[in-house]
């Protein structure tokens, strides 16, 4: 016999090298602030962010991810093996996103252009996560 009950949460854990340059970028990118009291470091531990009622966002540094992860290596500088995004208002919101993500450290690599899916551009976090930022298709 099999269950059907849905998740109670959805998490999406994330390797990172430096946990107060993390939290840095993601409150001067997205204006997010981390759950939780502030560890020795000033940063919350685990760091992790609430992105709806049911998702959130952590962040384990690398040293710690072979731990919840055993016998996988984390993908070297550069690579990406997932593909993070998120659908705003409008067109404006996109560029604001984009431009807010290089400001606080992040590597454009795709301009906000309009494309054959929508239009979006693609930004990392100082590790290298991508973020693709689309404008929501009615906005």
């Amino acid at each position: 016999m099999t269950t059907t009950s849905a998740p109670s949460a959805v998490l999406i854990a994330l390797p990172i090298a430096d946990r107060p340059t993390t939290m840095t970028f993601y409150a001067r990118a997205f204006g997010w602030q981390p759950l939780g009291e502030p560890d020795q470091d000033g940063v919350p531990e685990p760091l992790q962010y609430s992105l709806d009622e049911r998702t959130r966002l952590m962040f384990i540094p690398t040293g710690g991810f072979g731990w919840v992860v055993p016998g996988r290596d984390i993908a070297s500088a550069g690579v990406s093996e997932c593909l993070l995004g998120l659908t705003m208002p409008g067109r404006r919101d996109v560029i604001e996103v984009i431009d807010a993500m290089r400001i606080a450290g992040g590597d454009v690599l795709a301009e906000p252009a309009q494309q054959a899916w929508g239009f979006t551009g693609v930004a990392t976090d100082p590790d290298g996560h991508a973020w693709q930022i689309l404008s929501d298709p009615e906005g």
